[in-house]
């Protein structure tokens, strides 16, 4: 089956006109992404000024929305508030962060499906009462099912998830937004964004040997940094793009999340006509051959790229190596050959306990075709694997694969585990027996090894790498084992060595019927009139109250929460794991605000000065008793502040909680805007070393009586000792954005203004 066919052949129809329509309006060649934005126009303005990159907000309308169960739970509540009765864009939600990856794939699904009853059961009624496709619980990682079933090229879509750039691998521009975005969607409104600038990733030669395309985004994670392309595209283009499977792509894609990028794209090719073919849309390939030169840039872009590129970048794939990220952040970029001097330097475990492929990021056939074809070799050569080894299929389609083509059975020869079609480690829900206390290393194809982030320990340290790197070290159980040149003693006493992994072409997806994909999409008009009744006494799921709106005064007598000393994710302020089961009740959840932020006054987590008692205790419960008292309070934060995942409740529990500002260096993009949507005031430093002159015990006065856009406020500081000095703040707040802080949010605003 082929969803949104003639939606998707409707916008072909348009798009050489539309395009048309805007090259005549600015008059000069356009990039891909270029291309894709303007023909999701809201309204074409026929002023060439609007089209300037990074400089006026434009509305666009994507083709599609999707929602991932953790995130979907207080996007659905929001858009309770709103009073709408159907989604007004085409709309799923797949349950993958729920279930809790422990004893494997049976067990722990129906654990999970029993454990999570109340909200799969909410979100399934919202499904059908809205109109919005759902898939169950097992069905697959959303990023994979997108990829496998909604992504087309030219098209554009958002997610309510960091990674939904992975379409990018399909010729597709996917933007990660807040659940706040979504709602606004949902309702009929559109997606509010400035023409980001691009950045080329000129890709030359070929990948051979070990390499792979995670290597790719392994190597500019570390070229450029987790905030390098924050409020950017990724176009990649270049001879180098034509031997990497579509699939490769998307995992490229996928962690441009990681450098901070809006999106990530590849221009359509042949290997996308051929993924489009063999996952049963030979349709659409048809259709996208017959206006192939409007799926790419103009041939002029890529002539004279640094005339049309804000920056390029180039990467030769002949010379690239295999690369191993970490540990605790994604950017500490480490060639294999360098492993073992960077090991010997920071003393970091050599030990692998576990190794981990699959996730939204590296769980394809062609992936795990790769780490069989390591296993297959092993089994020739007579070695067993030292360390645990967990499997994370990415959809039901692909573990049908896996089952037919006996991986599954290889897998398990082995010793590994297969866990359930879900993202488990990968975003915390991994039950893990360790000892907490203790110093250990993993190793995972994942996109993200943030601290604490897969299995809630500290002192895990988490190294990223392709499926087939972890896969041959986990033979040796130690990081600094090199499978390039490195040999290894069997069973035998022989010492052998890994050839090169080979990758098997992808088959024909299977003509599954959708229950067999795990996809639900009820018709019932009926339904659509149905109450989501909450129960007051639930854990799970709570009813949202209107945030106040601002009293049009100075913010004054404003004290700090806390002042944030290094990295501070999305992790650090709202942690997933154990948390998640709490993403549908903002009251309870709020209880993990900022727990694994470093605090500046004395390099502990969740350890800060109450200025009400005098004495250091936790962030929430600092936190409540501000706002039990009437005293607002806010956080400041360094660089980046807010990178990595989308959720909204990294946003909503601070405005729960009291904080009516954040002050940092920079943000990053997602988060800075879930602020503005929650009503708070998000502004960064105009001098960066103003960070330094917050002291622990200071008063702050914001003057923002005249808030407008592009005009800076001042903050007054009081310190403990009687003494003050004046900093000023900057803010990129638009007349909108300026409306959602007088209403309170922008739910408060959208209710008033409907």
């Amino acid at each position: 089956m082929i969803f949104d066919f003639e939606i998707i052949r409707n916008f072909y129809s348009h798009l050489k006109f539309r395009i048309n329509k805007i090259r005549n309006i600015i008059k000069r060649p356009m990039t891909y992404s270029e291309k894709i934005l303007y023909a999701h126009l809201f309204k074409i303005n026929k002023n060439k000024k609007y089209y300037i990159r990074n400089e006026y907000d434009l509305n666009f309308l994507p083709d599609r929305l999707a929602m991932q169960d953790a995130t979907a739970q207080m996007t659905l509540l929001q858009f309770m508030k709103t009073g709408k009765n159907k989604a007004k864009i085409p709309t799923t939600i797949h349950c993958d962060h729920l279930i809790q990856a422990k004893d494997g794939s049976k067990i722990d699904l129906k654990k999970s499906i029993k454990n999570n009853e109340e909200v799969y059961n909410f979100l399934k009624k919202a499904s059908n009462k809205y109109g919005i496709g759902f898939w169950n619980p097992g069905s697959g990682i959303i990023h994979q099912i997108i990829l496998e079933n909604y992504a087309f090229p030219g098209g554009m879509m958002v997610g309510t998830d960091s990674h939904t750039p992975n379409a990018g691998g399909l010729g597709m521009l996917a933007i990660g937004i807040g659940g706040a975005d979504a709602v606004e969607l949902l309702s009929g409104f559109y997606l509010e964004l400035k023409i980001p600038k691009i950045i080329g990733v000129h890709l030359k030669g070929n990948l051979n040997g070990w390499t792979s395309p995670k290597d790719i985004i392994l190597k500019l994670l570390g070229m450029i940094g987790v905030s390098g392309a924050t409020g950017c595209i990724i176009e990649y283009f270049g001879k180098g793009i034509k031997n990497i499977s579509c699939t490769g792509k998307a995992t490229i894609c996928n962690m441009g999340a990681e450098l901070g990028a809006t999106s990530s794209i590849f221009p359509y090719d042949q290997s996308m006509k051929d993924f489009l073919y063999k996952s049963r849309r030979k349709k659409i390939s048809k259709i996208s051959d017959t206006i192939n030169n409007f799926l790419k840039a103009d041939n002029e872009v890529y002539e004279y790229p640094n005339k049309y590129y804000d920056q390029v970048l180039t990467i030769d794939l002949c010379s690239l190596e295999p690369y191993i990220n970490g540990p605790f952040t994604p950017d500490r970029a480490i060639p294999i050959s360098k492993m073992k001097e960077e090991i010997k330097k920071n003393n970091w475990p050599v030990k692998i306990k576990v190794g981990l492929i699959g996730s939204c990021t590296n769980s394809s056939y062609e992936d795990f075709s790769k780490a069989i074809s390591i296993l297959k070799q092993a089994k020739k050569k007579k070695l067993k694997i030292v360390s645990e080894y967990l499997i994370t299929p990415g959809s039901n389609i692909i573990n049908n694969f896996l089952k037919k083509k006996g991986f599954i059975s290889i897998f398990k020869d082995f010793g590994a585990k297969i866990f359930s079609n879900s993202c488990g480690p990968c975003i915390g829900k991994w039950d893990r027996k360790q000892n907490m206390k203790k110093n250990n290393t993993i190793i995972h194809s994942f996109n993200r090894n943030f601290l604490s982030r897969n299995d809630g320990n500290p002192n895990t340290h988490a190294f990223i790498a392709s499926p087939e790197i972890v896969t041959a070290l986990i033979f040796s159980g130690k990081l600094t084992f090199n499978p390039i040149k490195d040999k290894l003693k069997n069973e035998k006493g022989e010492y052998v060595k890994f050839e090169k992994p080979i990758s098997e072409n992808t088959p024909f997806f299977k003509n599954l019927k959708l229950k067999e994909l795990g996809y639900e999409n009820d018709n019932n008009k009926k339904k659509r009139y149905l109450s989501l009744d909450i129960d007051v006494h639930s854990e799970r799921l709570q009813v949202l109250s209107s945030f106040p709106a601002w009293n049009k005064k100075n913010l004054l007598n404003v004290r700090l929460l806390i002042k944030v000393k290094g990295k501070c994710t999305t992790d650090h302020i709202s942690m997933a794991g154990k948390w998640l089961k709490y993403r549908g009740h903002l009251e309870k959840i709020s209880d993990n605000l900022l727990i694994g932020a470093v605090n500046y006054f004395n390099n502990k987590t969740n350890y800060i000065k109450n200025f009400l008692t005098g004495n250091y205790e936790s962030v929430p419960e600092t936190a409540k008793l501000y706002k039990n008292n009437k005293i607002s309070s806010i956080i400041v934060g360094e660089e980046n502040y807010g990178e990595g995942s989308s959720r909204e409740h990294a946003a909503m529990e601070p405005r729960f909680l009291g904080v009516i500002a954040v002050i940092v260096k920079s943000f990053s993009r997602i988060h800075e805007i879930n602020l503005k949507k929650q009503g708070i005031l998000a502004v960064s430093f105009l001098n960066k070393s103003d960070y330094d002159k917050i002291h622990e015990d200071d008063i702050f006065h914001f003057y923002i009586k005249d808030f407008c856009p592009k005009k800076n406020i001042f903050v007054k500081i009081i310190h403990y000792n009687g003494s003050s000095e004046t900093i000023i703040v900057q803010h990129s707040y638009n007349n909108k954005q300026i409306q959602w802080f007088k209403y309170g949010s922008f739910l408060n605003f959208m209710k008033k203004n409907n």
